[in-house]
């Protein structure tokens, strides 16, 4: 089961209940929030081609997803790798959850299609039992000014 925490900008691998590991992320960005709810994983691709609004691009250091799409059950949203590492920890996304690429590399190994996928918009003592105590939100504040 995968949990991401929309407000910690991270997301969790958990077997059996258990944290197997805990990666940060890149989440929506205030204009293109990303969603919540429960999912399940419908796709994986390797090298995956990105395409959007008739452009399209090829596997490579320009694609937008990166190295891996890990495709969830909302069309159009998935768990993917990015050209962008700097976005890696902040609301930048159009919604969907962006990794650093050999983190989703390494998540890529260990995911099946049919597993769960649970995204959150706010904490809950699940999530605070998870990832621990909130981190002080400090982008999101600053972009808000």
């Amino acid at each position: 089961r995968i949990v991401v925490s929309i407000p910690d900008r991270k997301l969790a691998l958990l077997d059996s209940g258990k944290v197997v590991k805990i990666y940060q992320t890149a989440v929506g960005a205030p204009k293109s929030p990303s969603p919540t709810g429960s999912f399940k994983v419908i796709r994986l691709a390797v090298d995956p081609v990105w395409s959007s609004k008739g452009k399209v691009v090829g596997p490579g250091k320009s694609n937008p997803v990166g190295t891996r799409w890990i495709g969830l059950s909302i069309k159009g949203y998935g768990i993917h790798g990015t050209n962008v590492p700097s976005s890696i920890g902040k609301n930048a996304s159009h919604g969907c959850i962006r990794m650093r690429n050999r983190d989703v590399e390494d998540l890529y190994t260990m995911v099946a299609v049919g597993d769960q996928v649970e995204l959150y918009g706010e904490r809950t003592p699940e999530l605070e039992r998870i990832f621990g105590e909130p981190a002080v939100a400090t982008d999101t504040a600053a972009s808000q000014q």
